[in-house]
């Protein structure tokens, strides 16, 4: 747990890595994320110092110190077998949860062609042919490169603002949704509809 000023915690998103971080607030829940270490951010009085506690116990607030005391109380750190991590092909074919993770991507990216397959023509017979080309590209790339491009640092920012490791998850639930609903209210029925004028 982390209790601190919350002016001296900021937002955490970095969308293309050129912002310094020197807040020990930020430092530390930033170093926290990125080694995946769940943590709550209780608000503290005003011009209170940044104070951390694991388990109950006071701990380091340094956040170098603070991944190490988190460790040291359970957390995984690198090396650790539970973490799955399969540098080779052959180890990926002899270890089951490698195989169990390579067969759920698999399912994920049969999704993924199911959806690509039918946009093309989907696209294609949304627009008249004289705007077609800038009709279909614009739409697909602000979805595909902002929407998509933007998901990492977006989920990550989630992520290290709210502590919880899971959170960033909401990110491409809702655009999902989102996409959904618009399609569902505002995309047109092409059936029958001549689609070379």
């Amino acid at each position: 747990m982390l209790t601190s000023d919350p002016a001296q915690c900021g937002t955490l998103f970095d969308p293309v890595g050129v912002r310094t971080f020197t807040k020990p607030c930020d430092v530390v829940r930033r170093t926290l994320a990125t080694n995946s270490i769940h943590y709550d951010l209780v608000p503290g009085p005003a011009g209170s110092p940044l104070k951390a506690s694991i388990n109950g116990a006071d701990a380091p607030a340094t956040a170098a110190e603070l991944v190490a005391a988190a460790q040291a109380a359970g957390y995984p750190k690198a090396g650790d077998p539970t973490i799955l991590k399969t540098p080779s092909i052959g180890q990926v074919l002899t270890d089951s949860r490698a195989l169990q993770a390579t067969g759920i991507l698999f399912i994920l990216v049969v999704f993924v062609t199911m959806v690509y397959g039918p946009i093309a023509a989907l696209l294609v017979e949304l627009f008249p042919t004289r705007i077609r080309y800038s009709g279909m590209s614009l739409p697909y790339h602000i979805g595909n490169g902002w929407f998509g491009g933007f998901l990492p640092p977006t989920a990550f920012a989630i992520v290290a603002a709210s502590g919880n490791i899971f959170s960033g998850l909401w990110y491409p639930i809702i655009v999902a949704l989102g996409t959904f609903v618009i399609g569902l209210l505002f995309l047109p029925e092409t059936k029958d509809r001549d689609i070379l004028k």
